[in-house]
């Protein structure tokens, strides 16, 4: 299995095929593209990009739980999170031999 993929080997990755940008406006548009990603789900929108996938908000709801060095019951507050769910294009590019 392969290394994770980091934002600078993006960047890089990104800067070596469009050799007429600089790095620093490569790194702009990656920003802006994670920022508005970002800003979409913080307010309760979902990003669809087509072939690829769609980037959504989950919602967890508080519960209960155990702190493991003490066993004390703590209440765990509901929160939000980050969900990606593939889309049929980018599944079956992944799955052929």
């Amino acid at each position: 299995m392969e290394e994770p993929m980091t934002r600078s080997e993006l960047i890089s990755k990104l800067s070596y095929m469009h050799r007429g940008l600089t790095q620093m406006e490569i790194e702009g548009i990656v920003d802006r593209i994670f920022g508005d990603i970002t800003h979409t789900l913080k307010k309760g929108g979902r990003v669809e990009l087509r072939g690829f996938g769609t980037f959504s908000l989950r919602e967890r709801k508080p519960r209960t739980g155990r702190n493991p060095r003490t066993g004390e019951t703590v209440l765990v507050e509901g929160k939000s999170v980050p969900f990606f769910k593939s889309g049929k294009e980018l599944k079956q590019l992944l799955n052929t031999n």
